[in-house]
């Protein structure tokens, strides 16, 4: 017989599952054994599915770890997710989602088994993250992981697991306990910031430019090298991103093909930057250091092989909007509201979407003439925003 189950004396609901797996070198007959609780029925579920995989897997009794069935945790889902899926995240997905779950998972919901927990328990579990004090945006991200998990659990399983985050619903936040909403500064308020920056951060105040003329985003603008720029044409181009993840500072592709994008620029947007560039080359000329065309742009140390961490900027950046006195609620990704506000009156809505690599109105992208026209006319309209005085 290929296989079989059998009770566990005094353990009610605990099976034996054996699987023939062949004879050893001295011709005695092997067999691996697994323990699983749950119904027999799910244990003869169990038990067919080991028998399919012993015939399409040499090396079985090390690639059976897992029998999925009413033992199962919320943490045991997880790590099995990591084994296979994980990787498909992005590196700042996976990044976030390993955060939350040490922090809200791991130690608490996630050492439940998935078959005890209700709809019911799960609510109340995001309530109570809601009076701890987490936002929103952050249980809705722990619902993810837990749906995902449960979801996948359910699948591995062959339907002896049920998903029961998947009839789950969030807690409601009143307008007074969500976030402010992220406001566009006024043109008075990053000229004060490029200001303020130039005589103490020339870096800090080219990028703080680049973003607000641009609108581009902090990662994009991260890994920005010295050949996407184009001081002839006056223009930049958008083809890599610096994402965050557990390895560390990433180059990546940008996400969709509207990321993927040139940009046209203002002139003294081009002559900060060529500043920028000239400054690089002299300490790199004194340092022993090269800046080239792979160079990165706002690299902390001129000919760095290594981009900016975004996070940086965004200290320097707060410190310097603290020094100067502006609102807390700008931020570095706020330049890119800025950009998409200003624009509001100046060119179309494709236009603007083109310039800023959103996902949508992609036929725009077909009127390369009226859009090049546009861009320049958005460039030079920002441009002269950020040089009144």
């Amino acid at each position: 017989m290929a296989g079989s189950i059998r009770p566990i004396a005094g353990k009610p609901g605990v099976w034996e599952i054996r699987v023939y797996i062949g004879r050893d070198e001295q011709g005695r007959v092997r067999h691996l054994h697994q323990r699983f609780r749950g119904t027999r029925r799910a244990a003869e579920q169990a038990l067919a599915r080991l028998l399919v995989a012993k015939e399409t897997l040499p090396t079985l009794e090390e690639d059976v770890q897992v029998l999925w069935g009413p033992a199962t945790t919320i943490n045991e889902a997880i790590a099995a997710w990591r084994e296979n899926g994980w990787d498909d995240l992005s590196p700042n997905t996976a990044y976030d989602y390993d955060v939350i779950h040490r922090l809200y998972i791991c130690n608490s919901i996630g050492k439940r088994r998935i078959a005890n927990l209700t709809p019911y328990e799960i609510e109340k579990y995001f309530r109570q993250l809601k009076k701890l004090g987490l936002s929103k945006e952050r249980v809705r991200r722990v619902r993810a992981i837990l749906n995902r998990a449960c979801r996948l659990a359910r699948k591995w399983s062959g339907n002896v697991l049920q998903n029961p985050v998947a009839d789950t619903e969030l807690p409601t936040w009143s307008l007074t306990e969500r976030p402010l909403d992220v406001r566009s500064p006024t043109a008075q308020e990053v000229r004060a910031l490029i200001s303020a920056a130039k005589p103490v951060n020339q870096r800090l105040a080219t990028f703080i430019r680049v973003l607000a003329a641009t609108g581009i985003r902090r990662g994009e603008a991260c890994a920005l090298r010295w050949n996407d720029v184009d001081d002839k044409l006056r223009r930049i181009t958008i083809d890599e991103a610096i994402v965050i993840g557990v390895n560390g500072v990433t180059l990546k592709s940008p996400k969709t093909k509207a990321s993927y994008r040139s940009i046209e620029i203002d002139d003294k947007t081009v002559a900060a930057l060529m500043d920028l560039k000239s400054w690089q080359m002299e300490f790199a000329s004194r340092t022993g250091a090269k800046v080239g065309p792979q160079s990165f742009v706002f690299s902390l140390d001129p000919g760095d092989p290594e981009p900016p961490r975004p996070g940086s900027l965004s200290r320097s950046f707060s410190r310097i909007r603290e020094q100067i006195g502006v609102s807390s609620d700008i931020h570095l990704h706020s330049l890119r509201h800025f950009q998409a506000t200003t624009l509001d009156t100046i060119i179309s809505e494709s236009q603007k979407q083109s310039r800023l690599g959103w996902s949508t109105v992609q036929m725009a992208r077909h009127y390369t003439d009226a859009i090049l026209e546009e861009d320049r006319r958005a460039a030079e309209h920002v441009g002269r925003l950020l040089d009144e005085v």
